[in-house]
């Protein structure tokens, strides 16, 4: 059964006609370009149609901002049952720092496929924007990315940041940081180079750190083996059982790039059930520079991203959304950090 409209139309007609939320109707006809040109143009002309015109009074009510953000994390096993990937619990800090400097609440709250995000917090003025932290396998969550766009909710993540990304996202040089993990492990005379991740469309930040590494090779002459990449998602026990599959499987390998510390550090204790010592037999790296990896033995050698950089752009991004300006995307440059797991 149909909506039944008043005799004067609402902005609520306008949605239910257009097949969208009411907030999205509110932003469309503000021109924010949080909300697509199709779906602009679509709301405009039903707009027209029904001689609707904007009350003035009433959206600046509905304009006012809680100034509040909301921060979801990506709910990823631990074997603390924390559910977090300690990077981002890292990053948390520098992205309450940036909303506090900015005189901004923070709420922070897991993500679940199943879940609604925009009407649990901005469609209920909860939170005016959504800050995203991880996602698991990208094919999965590109399908919620353009429903949040289809709904006008104002977001920004962290990711992999490429020319035709579903909304804005802020992420590190995975390519960059690839190359530069491959050109250390050929400075020290490795050349039988493991990369550890699933390095497909699942997982592209994985995917771009793998072909960084490639690149490294690939202009150093040095021939790239395809048996050499283990896939691994982000957990020890992951790291440790691509270790052991590349030793069964009678691998010849003197270094390894784990796309994550977590992964590095499973890989770790595989090398040293197996024998195999580090860094003399195999070098190790890995990428994140969570705390544990200065604290493991040897200390780990790793890719460090710019968190403080990161935060701020995360936040700076979604403000942008708000204030109808151009939402840039941003690549922030990693750095490796030398210590004991590639040799002095």
């Amino acid at each position: 059964m149909g909506r039944k409209r008043s005799t004067k139309p609402t902005s609520f007609d306008i949605a239910y006609l257009a097949g969208v939320s009411q907030p999205t109707v509110s932003r469309a006809l503000r021109g924010s370009k949080a909300v697509s040109l199709a779906t602009r143009q679509r709301i405009e002309a039903i707009a027209q149609e029904l001689h609707y015109s904007v009350d003035k009074n009433a959206s600046s009510l509905r304009s006012q901002r809680s100034n509040t953000l909301a921060l979801l994390f990506f709910e990823d096993p631990t074997p603390d049952g924390a559910n977090i990937n300690p990077f981002f619990l890292s990053m948390l800090g520098s992205i309450t720092r940036a909303t506090a400097n900015r005189g901004l609440d923070l709420l922070i709250s897991f993500q679940k496929m199943e879940d609604d995000w925009h009407v649990r917090y901005q469609d209920s003025h909860r939170a005016d924007g959504l800050i995203l932290l991880g996602y698991g396998d990208y094919t999965l969550y590109e399908s919620r990315l353009n429903k949040l766009v289809a709904s006008g909710t104002d977001f920004v993540r962290w990711g992999s940041v490429h020319d035709d990304n579903i909304g804005a996202v802020v992420g590190s040089d995975n390519f960059g940081a690839g190359r530069l993990a491959g050109e250390h492990l050929l400075s020290k005379g490795r050349r039988r180079i493991a990369f550890l991740g699933q390095a497909d469309e699942h997982y592209p930040e994985f995917s771009e750190r793998y072909r960084g590494l490639c690149a490294a090779l690939d202009e150093a002459g040095v021939a790239i083996d395809p048996v050499l990449q283990r896939n691994a998602l982000s957990s020890e026990d992951d790291g440790r059982a691509a270790v052991q599959a590349l030793v069964s499987a009678a691998c010849s390998f003197d270094a390894i790039f784990a796309a994550s510390d977590l992964i590095a550090i499973g890989a770790l204790r595989a090398l040293a059930e197996t024998g195999k010592r580090v860094p003399q037999d195999v070098a190790l790296i890995g990428f994140d520079d969570i705390p544990a990896a200065s604290l493991t033995s040897p200390p780990l050698t790793t890719i460090s991203q710019d968190l403080k950089s990161g935060g701020e752009r995360l936040v700076e991004s979604l403000l942008a959304s708000f204030e109808d300006r151009a939402q840039p995307s941003a690549v922030i440059p990693a750095r490796l950090m030398v210590r004991g797991s590639t040799g002095a």
